[in-house]
């Protein structure tokens, strides 16, 4: 029993081809549907929300997928996605406080030239 399952661990983890292929099928219909955003020409926050959107999940679906993450430990998990949670927090306070900064330069010294 023990040695079958080392020799199933030694040979690696084989997934249905099935799941690649459906994979490949959302990543597909998202990047469709981030170019019909420019098709449609959606203008503004809609549109950079969207783009961003479509971006995430396609990125979700290679990092759980492709890069085999659904099926690791919880704590390598958590280890990859806490600092990069961290990071995005981070970087939306900086968008914050420079929009601050720009507006409390606006006032104070006037718009630019």
């Amino acid at each position: 029993m023990a040695q079958a399952q080392a020799s199933a661990h030694a040979q690696g983890q084989h997934h249905p081809i099935k799941l690649y292929l459906v994979v490949w099928a959302w990543l597909f219909i998202l990047s469709a549907c981030s170019y019909f955003v420019d098709f449609f020409q959606l203008q503004g926050l809609l549109r950079y929300s969207l783009i961003i959107l479509f971006m995430l999940l396609k990125a979700g679906l290679i990092i759980a997928v492709f890069m085999h993450m659904a099926w690791e430990r919880l704590s390598l998990v958590y280890a990859i996605l806490i600092p990069m949670s961290a990071v995005l927090v981070f970087v939306a306070i900086m968008v914050l406080e420079a929009d601050y900064t720009l507006l409390s330069r606006v006032v104070f010294f006037g718009p630019g030239s």
